[in-house]
């Protein structure tokens, strides 16, 4: 069944800057689950609903497709791409687990004590979003913990790489924050793994790593 109803999560926008924040607008509404997948997008319908013109509204869509996060349909339509969980499994976890083993290895050294405080106040903002059960907070949150270690890792080609896949990334943590047992297992989670970040033991830092990243492998328990 189509949907064309885009209440959540979007608002009219302002005149600048239209095609920029539309593509922001529409990400976020998709990541956040204000549209699921198979959702019809129509660009009439979009455009009146944000208040601009249909133009910014094709740029987005151009954009939000080159990200995968929307497929295009003939007649102007566009539709909504869920991320499944053989995706996950198959492509998302190993590009991951490839990209982040070797970035993470390289900031290790590089670390500054600035670096490291704004790493704990990342954590800090999912212990606070996991009180008020926000998802979507937290989702960002995770998001930007590994993209500051990537950062950070002298590596212009593996943040290249992460922002290429960081909107299905967003997704699918943004899909699973709530399977957790408890909303602070997830701060929980990066505690230890900013702990082993900043400590002298490179074997451990890589296998917390790699343990926190295959966590969800399967939509019912944690890989082994």
């Amino acid at each position: 069944m189509e949907s064309t109803e885009y209440d959540t999560g979007m608002q009219t926008l302002a005149p600048a800057s239209m095609g920029a924040r539309a593509t922001a607008a529409l990400r976020n509404a998709i990541v956040s689950g204000a549209l699921n997948p198979g959702d019809r997008l129509k660009e009439a319908e979009l455009a009146e609903r944000l208040g601009i013109s249909r133009s910014p509204i094709r740029e987005a869509l151009r954009q939000l497709e080159h990200e995968g996060l929307v497929a295009s349909l003939p007649y102007r339509q566009t539709e909504v791409l869920g991320v499944s969980q053989e995706e996950i499994a198959e492509i998302l976890v190993p590009i991951r687990l490839t990209l982040e083993l070797f970035a993470f290895r390289k900031a290790r050294p590089q670390l500054t004590d600035a670096d490291v405080r704004a790493l704990r106040q990342v954590v800090d903002r999912m212990r606070a979003a996991a009180a008020s059960a926000d998802f979507d907070a937290i989702a960002q949150a995770d998001v930007r913990f590994h993209e500051l270690v990537i950062e950070r890792s002298g590596q212009p080609h593996c943040l290249q790489i992460w922002r290429s896949i960081e909107p299905r990334v967003r997704a699918y943590f943004r899909r699973d924050a709530p399977a957790h047992a408890r909303a602070e297992e997830v701060a929980d989670e990066h505690a230890e793994l900013l702990a082993a970040l900043t400590g002298d033991d490179e074997a451990l830092l890589l296998e917390t790593l790699e343990r926190h990243i295959r966590f969800y492998l399967s939509p019912d328990e944690p890989a082994a």
